[in-house]
């Protein structure tokens, strides 16, 4: 599919469906939409009068045009109040255009919307990306595509100009999302500890990035006996992933990505009973997955800014190998830690993985994992949970997410709660009581970061959408990959 953007006005295109974004309460149609509508012969007036079409953001309502017109359907798209026009409005605007148009098995799509705050190349990116993201469908593992029938060519965004270098920029970061996507979609006999190993490499490879895999015997010389213990039980070797991206002269900063990357959770010998969403644990890797997205993503903008992007890899199941609730781990940083339960592994790897970072000498480090279900109940679905010891480096992510569209909230670092952790045995056990859940794993996870700024993310809702939402088709959604390239190039 092929996506552009011109000067041409919507009074002077011709094709299949012409999609117009029009604000709330403010459908009088003037200048260039008034004059279309004359050449129309009043079909936007009508459209808007048998729709009952007010601009409402999300709403839609379309038309198809008689008299040997240029145009086949006209699309007429709501976005909600002009003072509250944000480039999320466009992406989701985008996306209904584009999932119309398929519907409607058109071949050429035109786009004409309001420029966002006087700023045509963020406006075009938003719009591109929207429109990429909604046309992306996984049928990988399909005998048929149920989208066979779909015919959408070209793509042209109408009245900004050429923005090819915004277009370029919204492929390239659609292309992280897309990884993540397919990664976190995968079943676990398809992405396991080797396949994102390979993933890693593939990356490393197309754009000339460095990589070091660790294997079990270096992760041992280096102690990491905390993410060892989470792997022992697996038959399948584990993978600790550093991939690390340098610009051309001197970065100014270099900060590191850390991805949780369970590629499947049993829950071990805590095992996760029916009714637990056992099937969906594919999906533990999501904040790995957004690592490696993001390292593509990265490798192709090619920002100032030396990044790390690392994950310790592997899968938590049964054997009789598996760690046993009472064992205690010792992790690379000499910390001990009872393990109270097994299936709260996931910071037991994120563990040794953030000693490991810290040793880069990097000026700030954010981790990622689908940590715990006490954020979902927290916060739902569709945000994710942000904990940081520095309010400068947090201040930088909610603004990476806000500029995303990628919903997310700050959450209290109540040191007190760490009460809750501690044990009588060893330095610390790896879960403390049910109240406060994803706040307990957020000090667990300080202790393995001594100095450096670090921010925690809990992504174990956003990472999957039970039904299509906006830009995200039902299934895995590549969250956080757009708010890290955000975070990184700002």
């Amino acid at each position: 599919m092929d996506v552009r953007a011109t000067d041409t006005s919507c009074l002077n295109w011709a094709g299949d469906i012409l999609a117009l974004g029009l604000f709330e309460d403010g459908v009088e149609l003037t200048g260039d939409l008034a004059t279309l509508d004359g050449k129309l012969a009043g079909t936007l007036k009508e459209l808007m009068a048998e729709a009952e079409f007010k601009g409402k953001e999300g709403s839609s309502a379309l038309a198809r045009v008689g008299g040997g017109s240029a145009i086949r359907k006209v699309l007429l798209v709501g976005l909600g109040k002009p003072d509250s026009l944000k480039l999320e409005s466009l992406r989701r605007a985008a996306a209904l255009s584009m999932r119309q148009a398929k519907k409607e098995k058109g071949k050429t799509l035109a786009i004409q919307f309001p420029v966002w705050n006087s700023q045509p190349e963020a406006t075009v990116q938003a719009i591109a990306e929207g429109a990429e993201l909604a046309a992306y469908q996984d049928t990988r593992f399909k005998s048929e595509s149920e989208d066979k029938n779909s015919q959408l060519e070209q793509i042209e965004i109408l009245g900004v100009g050429d923005q090819s270098a915004a277009i370029q920029r919204a492929r390239q970061i659609c292309s992280g999302v897309i990884l993540a996507r397919e990664l976190v979609a995968a079943p676990p006999n398809v992405v396991t500890s080797l396949t994102m190993a390979e993933t890693a490499e593939a990356i490393a490879q197309e754009h000339g990035l460095e990589i070091e895999i660790l294997e079990q015997e270096d992760c041992e010389k280096l102690g990491m006996g905390a993410f060892l213990g989470v792997a022992r039980a697996s038959d399948i070797p584990p993978k600790f992933i550093h991939i690390t991206y340098k610009p051309n002269g001197t970065p100014r900063r270099k900060v590191a990505i850390v991805g949780k990357g369970l590629t499947f959770d049993s829950g071990g010998l805590n095992i996760k009973g029916a009714g637990s969403g056992i099937e969906m644990m594919k999906t533990d890797m999501g904040g790995a997955a957004a690592t490696l997205g993001a390292a593509k993503a990265i490798a192709q903008i090619k920002p100032d800014v030396e990044v790390h992007f690392i994950s310790a890899a592997t899968e938590n199941m049964i054997s009789g190998r598996a760690l046993r609730p009472g064992d205690v781990l010792t992790a690379s940083n000499g910390k001990t830690i009872e393990v109270n339960n097994t299936d709260a592994e996931g910071r037991l790897t994120l563990a040794d993985a953030l000693v490991f970072t810290e040793k880069l000498g990097v000026d700030a480090i954010v981790d990622l994992a689908t940590l715990t279900g006490a954020c979902v109940v927290a916060l739902g679905d569709d945000i994710a949970g942000l904990w940081s010891s520095d309010d400068t480096l947090a201040a930088e992510l909610l603004n990476a997410a806000e500029s995303a569209g990628e919903k997310l909230w700050q959450m209290p670092m109540e040191e007190k709660y760490f009460d809750g952790l501690k044990s009588m045995i060893a330095d610390m056990k790896n879960t403390g009581p049910r109240p406060g859940g994803s706040i307990t794993a957020a000090l667990f996870l300080k202790q393995f970061v001594k100095e450096t700024p670090w921010a925690h993310l809990d992504v174990a809702g956003p990472v999957w959408a039970d039904k299509e939402n906006g830009y995200n088709s039902a299934g895995a959604t590549g969250y956080g990959v757009r708010t890290l390239v955000n975070w990184v190039v700002a």
